[in-house]
């Protein structure tokens, strides 16, 4: 029975808002009328969902990834705990404080009413589970254990969250010490020095070198920086155009991942994901061909995307999938050991996930020492531009009480 979102009057006046099942359009609001309701709008849920297929970039999703992680955490309690899956979208949908997770909820618990299988009322909001997701919950219906591979991907989604957020800790403190940086070297260049500075313009002796040339600086800011903002904000421009172009795409992160320090972590990043991601489509019963395109979908650099997906090919043509992935030299030598490892003792799911935490936390600590390397780094080149400020509006004075003298 599908799902309607209605606005109507109740018998003092007020606005209400809610979800209510019916047959139909006209159904839903006799439905309404015989709670004494005048019904105002009237409207199907599958309907705004589907426009949600629609929707650009800068909207809203319905659930964040953290919410997400806790909504199948959620889910897969309520199932594993004995009720059946329309019982537990329906607890769910009435937990939910936000509308639009409401709204989403009462679209599957519809569709599931209808006898779809969950994974194929997932597939209505592709936004809000990819394919990794459906794929994962389509072998939890077909081996009748729908909750425990829940639990086991919502572990997933933990993990790969924790990742995300330990090199986003290790990236923020550089990051942030950057821009105010920047922001104080322009504050001083281009309104501290030209006031200093103008009290010694007038004189007819000249000024140090250090100083004349810090005033040039300040005076190209102050009458050219937009010219050069323009530029800046054109070169972005351009190369996000440029990485449009699939051929400039791949070369670009194939480039990428042979940088000195932020191509190994590109490296391992992407290789802990794709090994992670395998380990549990796999640990499901997801069939192997299926596992490692839904996994290659998964990760982020080109390059090693094509890597991945030539390496499916390789399976399906009778390879093993430790020689396939040692034929591709951007996945590290430990994914492919690991997974030799697996064919051989015939557990391959647990030897990815061990893959996956070893990559993962190589990550970890490489993100940390590099971020410790930054940091004074950042410091000293700060303090050694500021130096430089100083050091132009010193001397002028230093000069100065010279020709008193």
């Amino acid at each position: 029975m599908p799902a309607y979102r209605y606005e109507a009057l109740d018998a003092q006046g007020r606005t209400v808002k809610d979800l209510i099942e019916a047959d139909s359009e006209r159904g839903a609001r006799q439905q309404l009328r015989a709670r004494q309701l005048v019904p105002m709008a009237v409207s199907i849920v599958a309907a705004a969902a589907d426009e949600s297929r629609t929707r650009n970039a800068f909207t809203r999703r319905v659930f964040s990834p953290a919410t997400r992680t806790v909504w199948t955490r959620q889910l897969a309690g309520l199932l594993v705990s004995g009720l059946p899956l329309e019982r537990a979208l329906t607890a769910l949908m009435d937990e939910s404080e936000d509308r639009r997770q409401r709204e989403l909820l009462a679209l599957l618990r519809s569709e599931v009413n209808a006898g779809a299988p969950f994974a194929q009322a997932l597939s209505r909001a592709p936004r809000e589970f990819d394919e990794v997701y459906r794929a994962v919950v389509a072998a939890g219906e077909q081996t009748g254990a729908l909750g425990q591979v829940l639990e086991s991907l919502a572990d997933d989604l933990e993990a790969q969250q924790a990742l995300k957020a330990k090199l986003l800790a290790a990236t923020l403190y550089p990051a942030i010490v950057s821009l105010l940086s920047v922001v104080i070297v322009v504050f001083l260049v281009t309104y501290v020095v030209p006031q200093v500075a103008s009290v010694f313009t007038g004189s007819k002796r000249a000024l140090p070198g250090l100083t004349v040339m810090m005033l040039a600086i300040s005076d190209f800011i102050r009458h050219h920086g937009w010219l050069l903002l323009l530029a800046l904000l054109g070169a972005a421009l351009g190369a996000h155009l440029a990485l449009k172009v699939p051929a400039l795409a791949l070369r670009a992160d194939a480039a990428w991942l042979k940088l000195p320090l932020v191509g190994r972590l590109a490296r391992g990043y992407n290789s802990a994901r794709f090994a992670g991601t395998l380990a549990m489509l796999a640990g499901a019963g997801v069939p192997i061909l299926k596992a490692l395109q839904a996994a290659a979908e998964t990760l982020s650099n080109r390059a090693m995307k094509d890597d991945a997906l030539q390496a499916l090919v390789q399976v399906r043509e009778g390879a093993p999938l430790a020689s396939a992935l040692a034929d591709k030299r951007r996945f590290p030598g430990l994914l492919a050991m690991f997974a030799r490892l697996g064919e051989q003792t015939g557990n391959l799911p647990l030897m990815l996930q061990r893959a996956a935490t070893q990559l993962g936390g190589e990550v970890q600590r490489r993100a940390m020492a590099l971020a410790t390397i930054l940091e004074p780094l950042l410091i000293v080149g700060m303090g050694g531009m500021v130096m430089l400020i100083v050091l132009a509006v010193l001397l002028p004075i230093i000069q100065l009480n010279t020709w008193v003298r």
